[in-house]
């Protein structure tokens, strides 16, 4: 009677278990397909933005020698949102999209330029830039996607070759229309505060001296994964491009580049 009793139990807590195994499955699955279908709508919305500019039309007789077609369609498009600075692209690749600045370098971490609240954020300028001085560097930040959106096309300038099919960048803001020749791409990371003697490259916007501005150019230039046959000198407007590098832990990956005159 006793064994009898005991196997009903057994018997009972196994299938005990396997319904709540069972649940914890189903649990797992819909919480994949709810990621999954996040995800799905986030590279649809980033998809929508990078087009953006051009559903915008400008009518023939409103462009000038002064602004041009982008400038114009920028100047509209910052209607939206005060905090759109311009647009960056880089012909060839799937990096078309507005930039941002914050009062803060988190807000667009996670928030489009509609201000909605996305996991891919935005591409936004550090809140440090002065377009009033200005300041000696454009540094701008964006994730990467693994859809190949973003700034995922600029891991891509590991590459030697890849960056001598797509040397340029270029920069549209309401008041300029700009081409950048790039001078360098190069590996780094977030630095501990007590490590020394390291190039924290996410620092440089302004420039404290022109030995400031030369240093920022000839660390760029050494860390270069490879000799890109340019470079800078003091009183060229620098542009660095700034995303995640997964191959370390807080990895980054810059690219710089210096405005066309």
């Amino acid at each position: 009677m006793a064994k009898h009793k005991a196997k009903g139990t057994n018997s009972k807590f196994k299938r005990t278990l396997l319904i709540l195994l069972l649940l914890l499955c189903i649990c797992s699955i819909i919480l994949f397909i709810k990621i999954k279908a996040s995800e799905h709508i986030d590279n649809e919305k980033q998809k929508e933005i990078s087009q953006v500019i051009d559903t915008i039309d400008i009518p023939q007789e409103d462009i000038t020698p002064v602004q041009n077609e982008r400038m114009l369609q920028v100047a509209e498009l910052k209607k939206t949102n005060s905090d759109i600075i311009g647009w960056l692209e880089i012909t060839g690749t799937n990096i078309s999209y507005p930039v941002l600045q914050g009062q803060d370098n988190e807000y667009y971490l996670n928030h489009s330029y509609t201000k909605e609240q996305v996991k891919g954020g935005s591409i936004f300028l550090d809140k440090d830039y002065n377009f009033n001085k200005p300041s000696e560097n454009l540094l701008i930040y964006g994730h990467r996607n693994t859809k190949g959106l973003m700034f995922e096309d600029l891991i891509n300038y590991k590459n030697q070759d890849y960056y001598k099919q797509h040397p340029t960048i270029r920069f549209t803001t309401t008041k300029e229309d700009n081409e950048y020749e790039i001078i360098s791409a190069f590996n780094s990371r977030v630095y501990y505060q007590d490590e020394t003697n390291v190039f924290r490259y996410y620092y440089f916007v302004n420039a404290d001296s022109i030995s400031d501005y030369n240093d920022y150019v000839n660390n760029v230039k050494q860390a270069s994964l490879y000799d890109t046959g340019k470079t800078a000198i003091y009183g060229d407007q620098l542009l660095t491009l700034s995303t995640c590098d997964y191959s370390q832990k807080n990895g980054r990956f810059a690219v710089v580049a210096k405005k066309i005159k």
